[in-house]
């Protein structure tokens, strides 16, 4: 398969050199400027958990292969887009006119309804799917980890062939995929997680900082409490872990999450720790949505001002 990764994120990487190791030919596409910003190699320092423990740090020098722009009579067979919430937008309008045939895999968060949050992609030609790596660039260097657990999401009652040709591709390459049916739901509720943890940033300056405080992560699930009413009023179903984070003590959780989740030198602690991007979007987008519904979220007006400081 001829693969097209639109920008070289964190997780369009990882993914791309998983994809190239197994056989699939791996290309990029970079806003005008960025190939020689970026340069020909990427520095990867990676966790790879589809390895033995013993073989699980990668490190290598990668090639890559980045363009400018994106030819009109292309023969891409995929092209990969993991974006920030906020930037799905302008990255759709974009490739919209250049897809032609090839399938487009959106792999990342929503929160509102994400088929209409991709127009003008023609809806037969996409896949829905959610990562499951993360970590950052410093630099040149990507630090990373990829779990070999893969979601993804249909809008029909069976998946259908360009699902299966994506499913395929990941299992091939050594990943395991989990197909959710109420997709959009099960995206909610990681969207408030991802909205409390960005609470907890915007208060202390960075994710190593929240990872690293049992507070900080008490007050996380204190965010994830106070959200469930929003979900609610959208009729969406809350998750285990969710109905988990939301039931408990927050210092119960923060202790635990602490301890156990964000161990230091534990992978979630490693690929968190390298998070860089900027925060904010989520709490708005669900302070926005609270208040179209009468919810208070008073932990969440409380960092508002801070949003538009950054």
């Amino acid at each position: 398969m001829k693969i097209l990764f639109i920008g070289r994120g964190a997780i369009g990487t990882q993914y791309a050199w998983a994809f190239e190791d197994a056989g699939h030919t791996v290309e990029f596409y970079v806003r005008e400027g960025r190939k020689a910003q970026y340069g020909s190699q990427v520095n990867l320092e990676i966790l790879d958990t589809r390895r033995s423990k013993k073989d699980r740090l990668v490190k290598e020098k990668w090639p890559i292969v980045t363009h400018e722009e994106i030819a009109e009579h292309h023969d891409y067979d995929l092209i990969f887009v993991s974006a920030n919430p906020e930037q799905v937008s302008s990255v759709v309008k974009y490739i919209a006119p250049r897809v032609g045939n090839a399938t487009v895999l959106l792999i990342g968060n929503f929160w509102h309804d994400i088929q209409k949050s991709v127009h003008p992609l023609p809806l037969s030609q996409v896949v829905w799917g959610f990562p499951g790596c993360g970590g950052g660039f410093e630099g040149n260097t990507l630090y990373g980890g990829l779990y070999k657990t893969v979601h993804f999401g249909t809008f029909e009652s069976e998946p259908t062939r360009r699902d299966l040709e994506v499913h395929k591709l990941f299992t091939g390459a050594g990943f395991k995929i989990v197909v959710h049916r109420d997709f959009q739901s099960w995206l909610m509720n990681h969207y408030i997680s991802n909205a409390a943890m960005e609470v907890e940033v915007l208060k202390s300056g960075s994710f190593k900082k929240v990872i690293s405080s049992p507070e900080a992560l008490a007050g996380f699930a204190r965010n994830i409490k106070e959200m469930v009413p929003v979900l609610k009023a959208k009729s969406i179903k809350l998750d285990v872990m969710i109905k988990v984070l939301s039931s408990l003590p927050p210092r119960v959780v923060g202790f635990l999450m602490s301890n156990l989740v964000y161990s230091p030198k534990s992978m979630p602690y490693e690929l968190q720790s390298h998070n860089h991007y900027k925060v904010g979007y989520a709490v708005q987008e669900v302070l926005s949505e609270a208040r179209k519904h009468g919810v208070s979220t008073p932990r969440l007006y409380e960092v508002e001002s801070l949003i538009t400081e950054q």
